[in-house]
């Protein structure tokens, strides 16, 4: 069950940019981190569905373009959540994934580098790096094999890390963050597995379902995954990469049968072949974090099943309403 959260006092002379803060996770990591820190700034592409706070400075732009400068520039911490490709999508075009996020991430670490920033926290992924991991639940140290070219960009992000710590001095952490669900997480994106169903259903339309129902994943609730982030701001242990994940694995069916006690409501399955790229099971150890970092994941699916519904089901309902 959800209990009071952990609180993470950060001290008040942290400059922190969120680089992607117009994405579902960056909005919340803004909300959370508006009130501790008195310089904040919020990079994105697009910020027109921010209500922007006055005391926060919102930069926009690409990473390429030259405003970044003006997000970064003499920042203690860089938060990099930007991604413009999805586990689904990025297979699609495997050299323009590459062109996008690896090399976008490559000029954001360069300009960290001339901006004096000292430290990059990046969200990587716990459910692909691995690819099909023989150890289950799946610890840092196991061997990294990713199947999908999502995993591969997020693996490659974190390598290049670890050059700009030996050659420009800039400490980082990794979260392998395994799959996330909460509430400002829309279906269009084509993630979010929680947040499609719950969408289909409100919507009456039938879930597609890849296989028998039986593959297995570690969900992990929207303000836990920010409650690592922040455990991360001023960490001084010695390991730098921690899976963050609930430890726990929940098949489809399972998902569905979970859904059906949330809404009362009874799923439509649409039934179709299993795919490649979809790992059979996916459950991640996150012993690392709760040692180091003192992080403990605090909402059972249950709970967070009911908050995300409930937000969905106002969003559609105001969409209708707006429609109308």
């Amino acid at each position: 069950k959800k209990s009071m959260k952990k609180t993470t006092l950060i001290k008040s002379t942290q400059s922190i940019a969120i680089i992607g803060a117009g994405g579902f996770l960056g909005r919340h990591l803004t909300k959370s981190l508006s009130s501790q820190i008195h310089d904040l700034r919020c990079f994105d592409h697009n910020l027109t569905r921010i209500n922007k706070e006055k005391h926060i400075k919102w930069v926009e732009g690409d990473i390429s373009s030259p405003s970044l400068i003006e997000a970064i520039n003499g920042c203690s911490t860089v938060i990099h959540l930007a991604s413009t490709s999805t586990p689904s999508t990025a297979d699609k075009n495997i050299s323009e994934d590459a062109k996008e996020n690896i090399q976008s991430s490559l000029h954001l670490f360069d300009q960290c580098a001339a901006s004096g920033v000292k430290r990059i926290i990046f969200i990587s992924s716990g459910g692909t790096v691995y690819g099909s991991p023989d150890i289950i639940p799946t610890p840092e140290s196991a061997p990294t094999y990713p199947i999908t070219a999502y995993g591969v960009t997020k693996l490659t992000i974190e390598k290049y890390l670890d050059i700009y710590l030996r050659q420009k001095d800039i400490d980082y952490r990794v979260l392998r963050v395994s799959n996330i669900y909460g509430p400002l997480q829309t279906a269009q994106n084509g993630q979010g597995v929680i947040a499609s169903f719950l969408s289909k259903i409100i919507n009456n339309q039938p879930i597609e379902i890849w296989g028998d129902g039986s593959i297995t994943r570690d969900y992990i609730f929207v303000d836990d995954v920010i409650d690592a982030i922040i455990s991360c701001i001023e960490d001084d242990g010695p390991h730098k990469i921690f899976n963050i994940g609930s430890g726990k694995g929940t098949s489809i069916n399972k998902i569905i049968q979970l859904i059906e006690n949330t809404t009362g409501v009874k799923v439509q399955k649409k039934l179709k072949p299993g795919r490649k790229v979809d790992v059979k099971t996916n459950i991640l150890d996150c012993s690392l974090a709760n040692e180091q970092l003192k992080w403990h994941p605090q909402t059972s699916l249950a709970d967070g099943l009911k908050e995300t519904y409930t937000w969905i089901k106002n969003i559609c309902r105001y969409t209708n309403i707006r429609r109308s």
